[in-house]
């Protein structure tokens, strides 16, 4: 039964004397049904069989997150510098999104509320517009790349801009069909799971393990700290930490209906989301090493990474490379664009969720089609520096992440809200630790474009 309170729908949707039922609601309380018997049944499989019910948002935010401007950023990370340094930091830096996205689940577990939602509510009109404005944008610019990703790829095969477009926008409106969000999320699981092609590919450059465990154990060696090494870090944490990111998995995390009782479900799902995503994001820097010295990663994009690896791969791993761009881009163009809807429709007030027949849902759809169509649409102007675009996309991200993360921190903390599952002292010192390196990120990017002489005067210290 509804009565206008429930994940997914606007606060004020209903009178609190009405009783309403909706398709939404039938299809969560179906989920919820499912998750219920599977509590009470007893053994090692009905114990799996919830884990499979409740897993998805974390998987899907993390795999989502290795779209295509990530693993572009992580090419080009990798035939810059090749084996060191930058294998344990992106390690760090999922361990980073771990910290982050883990508050998600939690508030959205706990007040069956949307991150824009919650910000509208507990911080004013003002604050819920500015975070919508702020995340449309952002989500706007990493779908143009999303596209450029999957053109890029698709080029490899000979496949033209158009009909690759195409491809993508047919793909991601598809998986709208079933308007069920447990259809959606299957199916996008299974799409994401082809993130993990890219180790594949690595394992067929032949790596130097004995070099890899260094690395891993010494974080050497250390590349000079100038602009591109600035650049590249920065690009790396957004590659991994972003704002879209909170905004999906508690919407994500509301639309699936998990309740506190879930959280450690979810805080398990969000692990091991982070840890595929950390395997393939490395993945593609070791697959990538080799073509250190060899190439000017700068103004290469995805397709030339492919042509330049097949030496090394041979065509089957060069295609293979091919393909995982291509995944990367569609995943991640079906989930921000389906953030941009949910942020939307939590700050309007209106119907937002996947559950949603496309005639309860218009605005919900429309946002999330439109914004997709019109950054399609962008990526076949011919000339687009796509390598530039994306690690200045993925800077963009860093430096917006800070007041993100501000807001998240003050609604976590907020008993009135969270009740018993208020962040504990250690989540919160773990949190002021990720505010305080991201923000240092980004003073670091400020030197290197203020005062690039600066940064061969730090590297010394």
């Amino acid at each position: 039964m509804s009565t206008g309170a429930q994940p997914g729908r606007p606060r004020a949707a209903v009178a609190e004397t009405d009783v309403v039922v909706t398709h939404e609601d039938i299809d969560r309380a179906h989920d919820r049904a499912r998750v219920g018997a599977a509590r009470m049944a007893r053994g090692l499989r009905a114990r799996a069989w919830l884990l499979w019910l409740l897993i998805g948002p974390g998987i899907l935010v993390m795999l989502g997150e290795n779209d295509g401007p990530s693993m572009l950023s992580y090419a080009a990370t990798g035939a810059t510098y090749g084996l060191g340094f930058f294998l344990p930091f992106v390690a760090l830096t999922f361990a980073m999104a771990v910290i982050v996205q883990e508050m998600t689940v939690r508030l959205g577990a706990a007040t069956h509320r949307g991150h824009a939602e919650l910000i509208f509510e507990r911080f004013g009109p003002f604050w819920g517009w500015f975070s919508m404005i702020d995340l449309g944008i952002g989500n706007f610019l990493t779908l143009i790349t999303e596209f450029i990703a999957v053109r890029a790829g698709l080029g490899f095969f000979g496949i033209p801009p158009w009909a690759a477009i195409l491809v993508a926008l047919a793909i991601l409106y598809s998986a709208l069909l079933s308007h069920r969000y447990w259809t959606w999320e299957r199916v996008t699981l299974v799409a994401a799971a082809f993130n993990l092609i890219f180790i594949p590919v690595a394992l067929l450059t032949h790596p130097h393990w004995a070099a890899v465990g260094h690395a891993f154990g010494t974080w050497a060696p250390l590349p000079a700290l100038d602009k591109t090494t600035v650049l590249l870090i920065l690009s790396n944490i957004g590659a991994t930490v972003t704002p879209w990111m909170l905004f999906f998995q508690q919407s994500a995390t509301v639309d699936k209906g998990l309740t506190t009782k879930d959280i450690r479900f979810g805080r398990l799902d969000t692990f091991f989301g982070a840890s595929l995503a950390a395997a393939a994001a490395i993945g593609v820097i070791i697959a990538t090493a080799p073509l250190a010295g060899r190439i000017s990663a700068g103004n290469f994009e995805a397709a030339q990474f492919a042509q330049a690896l097949e030496p090394i791969v041979g065509h089957v791993g060069a295609a293979l490379f091919a393909l995982g761009m291509v995944e990367a881009g569609i995943v991640a163009s079906i989930t921000i664009s389906t953030s941009s809807a949910y942020a939307f429709g939590e700050v309007a007030r209106k119907p937002h969720s996947l559950n949603l027949r496309v005639g309860e849902g218009k605005p919900f759809y429309a946002v999330l089609g439109l914004c997709a169509a019109a950054a399609a649409g962008i990526v076949l102007i011919p000339g687009l520096p796509l390598v530039f675009v994306v690690l200045v996309v993925n800077v963009i991200a860093v430096l917006a992440m800070p007041p993100a993360l501000v807001f998240l921190y003050l609604l976590v903390n907020d008993k009135e809200i969270m009740g018993d599952v208020k962040s504990p002292r250690w989540a919160n010192l773990l949190a002021g630790t990720v505010v305080v390196l991201l923000t240092a990120a980004g003073v670091l990017y400020g030197i290197s474009a203020v005062a690039p002489n600066a940064l061969s005067w730090l590297g010394k210290l």
